[in-house]
């Protein structure tokens, strides 16, 4: 450790390493040990957002309805609602969102509407849990991210960046970033890093549908909806591992393997320095100049209730629409198709089931959760993976990609879901039968 440089101020340097120690463990502990609260065990933030939706009901609808009000709104206040087609067909959604949370609160509507796989789930399962797991999850997120941890992750990994993800080294910090935050602020992240001329066209188009996935937060919403809590942990890192491989593969393949790629080099650790010593000095850095706890907390705070805004109305919206084609449209069945032969391999029961939910996931993230709740385990471990792993979906993704400055297509888009999702069920699959044999899940 004599590598590591020490500050010009032995007090400052010793604050940044207790706020790197002590905020880091934070943020682990919230996210990753589980609690056994009322005979429940589960991680911290689920047993506050559970409390929340069960103590304070009336709250908790009122916060959600406010949320969805704001996403469905905004843009039509702020003129973006027809930037691009885009923008204009998600901001209607969200409007539809908006009138369906009226109707279904009110008691109003058609009778199919009301069964209970259709509003309700959407809205007390689903929407009511997204909606207060996510803010709170935004506030733990800011120890996890917010001082040196990221960074310090981000040095230690960036040996195997090239290798593995045809992406430079400084990618890594971007990559972390992308799996356990936001994806729409990672897709800014990595856009504007591409704007700058940092990455290539295949390095920005590899980060942006390799690794801008759901955030750790919507990741206990698919484990709550397939009551997979009890195995949160096994869950969260084979999620992490197999969407890695996934992307590892995918930027091997058509059309990400055809992109324009100048050569690049990466920056040289700072000569005289081992790996580690510089991964703890940046990490050190990081949280030196971090900012108070209070504005970290209300900055990421706002973060997640815009995100949450956004996404909220177009579950209620998209997610029932994709129920209704699940439920009296051959769509999902012609899409399980292409799916079918991976599932069937994978030996997943009910491989037909399996394909058509596993496509669904092309619309909304959360339908192969909603469409398999009632799977078993192993299959619900699939698509609870599945979901997160595919990175690109209709709802939220596959928009914020097309408005970046990343020249990917439509088209591009589709075949690459396509990819990612075939992998990832024949990657998962195993791990899954596995965990089942062994008593890892029940």
């Amino acid at each position: 450790m004599s590598d590591i440089t020490v500050g010009s101020s032995g007090g400052s340097r010793g604050s940044a390493a207790f706020k790197l120690i002590f905020f880091s463990f934070l943020g682990i502990f919230f996210f990753f040990v589980p609690v056994t609260i009322g005979g429940k065990s589960t991680i911290l933030l689920d047993h506050a957002a559970t409390a929340i939706a069960v103590q304070l009901r009336p709250v908790a609808l009122t916060f959600v309805c406010l949320l969805i009000a704001y996403g469905a709104l905004s843009p039509f206040v702020r003129g973006t609602w027809n930037k691009n087609l885009t923008e204009s067909i998600f901001s209607v959604l969200r409007v539809l969102g908006l009138v369906l949370t009226g109707m279904y609160l009110a008691g109003v509507g058609p009778e199919l509407l009301f069964t209970p796989d259709m509003l309700p789930f959407l809205f007390d399962k689903l929407v009511l849990s997204v909606g207060l797991i996510v803010p709170i999850g935004a506030l733990a997120l800011a120890f996890l991210i917010g001082y040196g941890l990221l960074e310090f992750t981000g040095v230690i990994v960036q040996p195997v960046m090239r290798p593995i993800w045809r992406t430079p080294g400084w990618s890594a910090i971007d990559a972390v970033a992308s799996f356990v935050g936001s994806y729409s602020l990672a897709l800014l992240i990595t856009d504007r890093v591409y704007r700058e001329g940092k990455y290539t066209a295949r390095e920005a188009a590899i980060i942006a549908t390799g690794f801008s996935t759901v955030s750790a937060t919507f990741m206990i919403i698919v484990a709550k909806t397939l009551n997979l809590m009890e195995a949160w942990n096994l869950y969260f890192w084979t999620t992490l591992v197999i969407t890695f491989i996934v992307s590892a593969i995918a930027a091997r393949l058509w059309p990400l393997a055809q992109m324009d790629h100048p050569e690049t080099r990466d920056t040289p650790l700072p000569e005289g320095k081992s790996r580690l010593a510089t991964a703890i000095n940046v990490g050190l850095e990081q949280a030196e100049k971090a900012p108070h706890i209070l504005p970290m907390l209300r900055a990421t705070f706002i973060d997640g209730l815009r995100m949450a805004s956004m996404i909220l109305p177009s579950i209620m919206a998209v997610g029932l629409l994709g129920l209704l084609a699940s439920k009296y449209t051959p769509l999902f069945d012609v899409l399980g198709l292409a799916l079918y032969p991976f599932t069937w391999l994978a030996q997943l029961s009910e491989p037909m089931l399996a394909a058509k939910s596993m496509a669904s996931g092309l619309a909304e993230m959360f339908l192969p959760a909603i469409l398999l709740k009632d799977a078993d385990v192993a299959l619900k471990f699939v698509a609870a993976v599945v979901s997160v792993s595919q990175v690109l979906f209709l709802s939220a993704s596959i928009p914020c990609v097309l408005a970046t400055s990343i020249p990917l297509k439509f088209r591009d888009l589709i075949v690459i879901w396509y990819i990612r999702t075939a992998l990832s069920i024949l990657l998962t699959a195993p791990v899954a039968l596995w965990a089942v044999s062994n008593g890892w899940l029940q």
